[in-house]
């Protein structure tokens, strides 16, 4: 593999940014230092560039199998790195859904072909597999999903004694999405039954509401504090639901974590208007007091991490009616310009950003040597340009499905390089196809 010198890079790291020279070799981080002079494969002269650990998304969909008209991993997986995300963790609502041992290691042996960046999938949890479920390697996956809402297929897990047995029994971290899907029925019954099918995507945040929410989050932590299950609940999307959460235990000591998704921390309820179904997901973006209150949960620790939600459909799914439209949208390839984008408006520091898109990804899954600059750890590294503004537009759009909710806004932050387990995976602007990531491990 190649040796890589990074050389007079701002470092963002553990807290700190300083000034250093970074050397990369077969494939790992191998010392950090000033005015490091020896030969290398390739230099890169990083002055005026911020040097950050490469971001880990805990949550994506990259449509693989069966739904490859919306997105593959290859093309979710480029879209990633050039966002400087290195490394996913994806979802089981594909289609077979990933409910058995074979279905997963599918998935695994597709992105060992063709993922750019480093990769791991969730075990999906059903009403009927719990058997399934409890054979999972903890070592090399990354965890079990649990939908305690509205899902795609047999994923629905509402059988209040397999909900039980699940967060008793898990073996492994559970990752929920929670939303109470009565009372999200009964929301949409009263509206339809005022408006027919002419329902507003601004109503979207009313169907699936606060009350929906909470009542979701709340059980499961209730269940997590009766089994001492360790429980990370998804993007929470409500002030309401960070009041759940510790700030005060230790982050690697945590039973209980929390994940913010960028589109949360971005959009509010008034976007709907020009938006419209191009910001509809699930959970729904809310009121701009719900997105201020969820930063400040992300700034203060309630919630430990931010990701994407990355959940691509096609042009024409999204332009139909609110009903009909499903919900999701592409996330990968803009989530770390937008959040240093909140950097320029000093709503969160370069240093938390570091913390939230890797380090604490990284503990709370208990990732090895990833999420970090250190020596000896994986070079997953991503250097940014702070001062080079651009244009989301069709033109430099990487997602398969070739649009996205950031159309028309200037970032005025933009990547630089990419590396993806030591290899550059991402340059000024261009994919350097060739090495495939790498299988993330656990410590467990």
């Amino acid at each position: 593999m190649a040796k890589i010198l990074i050389k007079s890079a701002t470092v963002v790291n553990e807290g700190r940014q300083y000034v250093t020279d970074v050397l990369v070799k077969d494939g790992f981080i191998e010392r950090i230092d000033k005015n490091i002079d020896t030969a290398a494969d390739e230099v890169i002269n990083a002055e005026g560039l911020h040097l950050l650990p490469g971001c880990i998304d805990d949550q994506v969909h990259f449509r693989e199998p069966g739904l490859i008209h919306k997105a593959n991993i290859r093309s979710e997986a480029r879209a990633a790195v050039a966002g400087g995300i290195t490394s996913f963790m994806e979802m089981p609502n594909t289609v077979p859904n990933t409910l058995t041992q074979k279905l997963l290691e599918d998935k695994y042996e597709i992105a060992s072909r063709s993922s750019l960046a480093n990769y791991s999938f969730f075990m999906g949890a059903s009403n009927d597999n719990l058997d399934e479920v409890l054979r999972t390697d903890t070592a090399n996956v990354c965890g079990i999903k649990v939908f305690m809402g509205s899902s795609t297929g047999n994923m629905l897990v509402d059988n209040p004694r397999t909900l039980d047995n699940l967060f008793a029994q898990s073996p492994m971290l559970v990752a929920v999405h929670c939303e109470d899907e009565a009372t999200i029925q009964s929301n949409l019954n009263h509206y339809k039954q005022l408006m027919g099918q002419n329902i507003p995507v601004r109503l979207h945040p009313k169907i699936r509401s606060e009350e929906a929410c909470y009542l979701s989050s709340s059980l499961a932590v209730e269940l997590a504090k009766k089994h001492n299950t360790r429980l990370h609940i998804l993007h929470i999307s409500t002030a309401k639901e960070t009041q759940l959460f510790d700030n005060k235990t230790p982050l690697k000591d945590k039973r209980i974590t929390a994940e913010a998704c960028v589109h949360h921390l971005w959009f509010s309820d008034a976007d709907y208007e020009t938006k419209g179904n191009f910001i509809k997901w699930n959970p729904a973006i809310k009121t701009s007091d719900d997105r201020d209150a969820i930063l400040q949960a992300v700034l203060n620790g309630h919630i430990d991490v931010i990701a994407t939600d990355h959940a691509p459909h096609t042009l024409d799914e999204k332009e139909l009616p609110y009903l009909q439209a499903p919900s999701g949208g592409p996330l990968v390839q803009h989530a770390l310009p937008a959040m240093l984008e909140l950097y320029h408006h000093n709503k969160i520091s370069l240093e938390q950003i570091a913390e939230k898109m890797a380090h604490n990804v990284a503990t709370c899954f208990q990732i090895d040597k990833r999420g970090f600059i250190r020596e000896g750890y994986w070079a997953d590294l991503v250097l940014v340009n702070l001062n080079k503004p651009w244009n989301v537009n069709k033109g430099n759009i990487l997602y398969h499905c070739g649009w996205s909710p950031f159309e028309g806004t200037t970032f005025r932050s933009q990547i630089a390089y990419t590396l993806v387990s030591g290899n550059i995976a991402f340059a000024n602007g261009s994919i350097i196809e060739g090495k495939a990531g790498k299988r993330l491990n656990f410590n467990r």
